[in-house]
């Protein structure tokens, strides 16, 4: 035994002092393109797509491995990004609709790209994915500049190439994302297909210059165009919001077929595949799984039954109160439920079992200004600002479409601020719906900003009677107290709410103003420069912020306000720049002030001030013009004035 062992270890002492073998070349990492077409549905592109021609898509297709069951994680453009880019179900990175932001903890596939040495640039092209929601991380360059809601695909398409055209450097990771078939089209859905697709084309031909390149295209959702009711998308879980186009192509990925499911949240783990960074999971193997997908967007915002599909083989199975179970190859359009008739595997009780539902967390868009609720209103998306209230007897969201054009109504007539044609309309939803909180709160969000005091107070109590603990009745009708010549009432409710909650705009901000009533400009101030942590002040609210510290005595704080709001404060900067011996600067920002503006005879005070301590040539005729325009207040502090003896 013993001379075995020391035999074994001999052999083992040889082999190690033989000459290693070179180990064979690796081919290097390639650039990857990525490109996201929102709001497309699998049958409108591609060489079966009905009444549109997508020869750029097609032409792509032919050398691709083309995935004909790949399914979105969520039907809205955030969430649905997010998965891509983390490789988690919602469940996980915890976006469940749009305007909510990704936790810095978990990682994107751009960081992970950039720890590799990878040139990262993202391109998109509309709100949703601002960089503001978390997925600007790990991109040296992240394009949303545009002001408007969204860009066309030919100005996003541009920019790409321009930052494509100047990278020398090797491997790349460059994000492309489309909105043209988003809604409101313009033209037509499918003509918005074929205008995206041309793009696509030019943005193709261009990275296939590229030595080294691998591609991936996919929908990050579809569209419902009035199957099952549905005639956008967010609200149900459908093959037209859900099955989208997905193909890849590049190294180790052969032209071909797959009709097995997969999930387009595989797309993070094939990027790493290509990257050199592990294949677990990467669309270029053959594994099989259970696809899973949500719509929480009904569940957050009406308090409907929460859904979630699990999809295994050619069998397609939604849970919401209730199962739906569908062949969807057979019956591609859904029109057959085998719910009772149907085998579930145990893979797929287990998915639908255990899929978590969304955190009871305030979502993002307690934070967001209002123009831009505005503009998620403009592209018909609407977040909850009320947290989900789980009921018993929570309806079916399938069983509620009938309320989805009148609820997507009232959402943008409430967020353009149009009270008086929205209460009708909400009324008309609570018939339907009594239990909706959303539809509650928002009408006494109404009734009180036209002064309705009454039915606010009425529309407020029942609210209270749907959700008793509900913070945020509690914050409704601290805001509608605020406003009122009642609004003594709502601060100890501010108080409350504002420390249990620090982070919530509405309250805030209405404490703010209320410290302001009371003479306690301190805090008042100290709030404002909360706000502005949280949010982009408007120009008025930069104005309103520079004044206020003027008042507290804090003139850095307000001078870095004021020049940030950059226009008609120029006698407050001056005076501001006088304050801190920044003559010059005082000079200019008073040389500028108009002889319309009301407190004119105090700039031309301030401005003699100014040429006296610069020595001026002209510092007497200065003197002389500040005491010929003179009002009462300035004729006293020029005749007190040593600087002008």
């Amino acid at each position: 035994m013993l001379r075995r062992s020391i035999l074994a270890m001999a052999m083992a002492i040889v082999a190690c002092s033989k000459p290693e073998t070179p180990a064979p070349a690796t081919a290097p990492p390639p650039s990857i393109l990525l490109v996201t077409l929102d709001t497309t549905r699998f049958d409108s592109v591609g060489p079966e797509a009905k009444g549109v021609s997508t020869p750029s898509f097609n032409a792509l297709a032919a050398r691709s491995r083309r995935f004909m069951q790949a399914y979105a994680a969520a039907p809205q453009t955030l969430p649905s990004h997010t998965s891509m880019l983390t490789g988690m179900y919602p469940a996980g990175h915890g976006i469940h609709e749009n305007a909510r932001q990704l936790a810095p903890t978990h990682p994107l596939i751009s960081e992970r790209l950039r720890e590799r040495g990878y040139h990262t640039a993202a391109f998109v092209s509309a709100f949703p994915l601002a960089k503001r929601f978390g997925l600007a991380r790990g991109f040296e360059v992240y394009d949303d500049a545009d002001p408007k809601n969204e860009r066309a695909a030919r100005e996003t398409t541009d920019r790409a190439l321009a930052w494509l055209g100047a990278q020398s450097a090797e491997p790349l990771f460059l994000w492309v994302h489309y909105f043209e078939p988003h809604y409101p089209y313009e033209p037509s859905y499918l003509g918005e297909i074929a205008t995206m697709d041309a793009q696509l084309g030019r943005l193709l031909t261009a990275f296939a210059q590229r030595p080294n390149g691998a591609v991936i295209v996919a929908a990050d959702h579809g569209e419902g165009l009035g199957e099952h009711g549905e005639a956008q998308h967010g609200n149900l879980l459908y093959q037209g919001v859900m099955h989208v186009p997905l193909l890849i192509a590049g190294p180790g990925a052969p032209a071909g077929v797959v009709d097995t499911p997969v999930s387009t949240r595989r797309i993070f783990h094939t990027i790493l595949d290509w990257a050199g960074a592990g294949a677990e999971h990467s669309l270029r193997g053959a594994g099989t799984e259970v696809v899973a997908g949500e719509a929480m967007v009904p569940f957050l915002q009406f308090g409907w039954q929460p859904q979630v599909m699990a999809v295994d083989g050619r069998q397609k199975t939604i849970h919401a109160g209730q199962l739906e179970v569908y062949d969807v190859v057979a019956d591609p359009a859904e029109t057959r439920d085998l719910g009772a008739s149907a085998t579930l595997s145990r893979e797929v009780r287990k998915t639908l079992q255990e899929y978590p539902l969304p955190s009871m967390l305030p979502p993002t868009s307690e934070t967001l200004t209002a123009e831009e609720q505005r503009q998620l209103a403009s592209l018909g998306y609407i977040t909850s600002a009320t947290k989900p209230v789980v009921r018993k007897d929570a309806p079916r969201p399938r069983d509620m479409v009938h309320l989805f054009d009148d609820l997507d109504r009232a959402s943008v007539l409430f967020t353009r601020e149009q009270y008086a044609a929205v209460i009708p309309i909400f009324e008309k939803i609570l018939a339907s719906d009594p239990r909706n909180l959303m539809a509650a709160l928002r009408l006494a969000a109404a009734h009180s900003a036209l002064g309705h005091d009454d039915a606010a107070l009425a529309a407020f109590r029942r609210a209270e009677a749907i959700a008793p603990q509900s913070e945020d009745v509690r914050v409704y009708l601290a805001l509608h107290y605020a406003k009122t010549r009642e609004w003594e009432r709502a601060v100890p409710m501010l108080e409350q709410i504002v420390a249990a909650s620090p982070e919530r705009l509405p309250p805030l901000e209405a404490l703010a103003t209320v410290r302001e009533r009371q003479g306690r400009l301190p805090e008042a101030l100290a709030l404002r420069q909360r706000i502005a942590g949280l949010k982009t002040l408007s120009q008025a609210e930069l104005v309103h912020l520079g004044r206020l510290a003027m008042e507290n005595g804090q003139t850095a704080a307000a001078i870095d306000a004021l020049e940030r709001a950059k226009a008609g404060t120029d006698l407050e900067l001056g005076v501001l720049y006088l304050a801190s011996n920044r003559l010059p600067e005082a000079r200019d920002a008073l040389d500028r002030v108009p002889p319309t503006h009301p407190e004119y005879p105090l700039a031309l005070f301030k401005r003699a001030q100014v040429s006296v301590l610069l020595n001026e040539p002209d510092r007497a005729e200065r003197i002389a013009k500040a005491r010929a325009g003179a009002n009462a207040t300035t004729r006293a502090l020029i005749d007190r004035e040593r600087l002008f003896r």
